[in-house]
């Protein structure tokens, strides 16, 4: 076991952002980084606009605090969960305005924006449990199924990745899509991507990847 140093000041770095991007309010939200058996995660109660490095401990897969003065965040399940079931290595949640205010009128926010498939389409909205519970953890689970990302009901978002960064960058676009959800919504009913139309987009995005010409409209393979 290790103090971490490095990875304490990454994820302090990371809060502060989140805080100047308005995705947390005051001490709402938390974030982690897994580092093979151990997690580095903000601690209870830290203030995301100037939290240092000292406001993040350092855990194991059981939860037991091996690093740092302060108890880790009330939602320690939640993260602990997502590691062991997606196998994942970073985590945020926030209490992201627009992904909160989302969350609290829609069962699922659709897909509207091929963007989204970067969050695997869809994002499902878990059922409202009390904060800190191991009800909430489970809901929220069961929502982020092939999933990097969710809505929280009654309390915010959650998003997932392989780094740090990618899992910030997750919950910026999740923000950007409940506000062009929000937007398209005050004036009509949303249109969305149906799986056929998400299916193309995999598929010319791979094309891309592979450096070959994507299929033209209509085009079979």
């Amino acid at each position: 076991m290790t103090d971490h140093e490095d990875t304490r000041e990454r994820v302090a770095d990371v809060c502060r952002r989140l805080a100047a991007c308005g995705l947390v309010n005051a001490e709402a939200g938390n974030v982690s980084v897994r580092v093979g058996g151990e997690v580095v995660v903000t601690a209870t109660n830290a203030r995301f606009v100037e939290l240092t490095a000292d406001q993040v401990c350092v855990v194991d897969l059981a939860g037991y605090r091996l690093s740092g003065d302060l108890e880790p965040t009330s939602e320690l399940a939640l993260h602990l969960g997502i590691y062991r079931k997606f196998g994942t290595s970073a985590v945020v949640h926030t209490h992201a305005p627009m992904a909160t205010a989302v969350g609290l009128v829609v069962e699922e926010l659709p897909c509207v924006h091929y963007y989204m498939l970067k969050l695997g389409g869809s994002v499902r909205v878990a059922p409202y449990s009390t904060w800190g519970t191991s009800e909430l953890a489970d809901s929220v689970l069961t929502a982020l199924d092939g999933r990097s990302a969710a809505l929280m009901a009654n309390h915010g978002a959650v998003t997932h990745a392989r780094s740090l960064d990618a899992a910030v960058e997750q919950a910026l676009l999740l923000e950007w899509a409940c506000t062009l959800y929000h937007r398209a919504a005050s004036m009509g009913t949303p249109r969305s991507l149906d799986e056929v139309q998400q299916q193309a987009v995999v598929t010319a995005a791979l094309a891309r990847m592979n450096n070959a010409p994507a299929p033209t409209s209509g085009e079979t393979s």
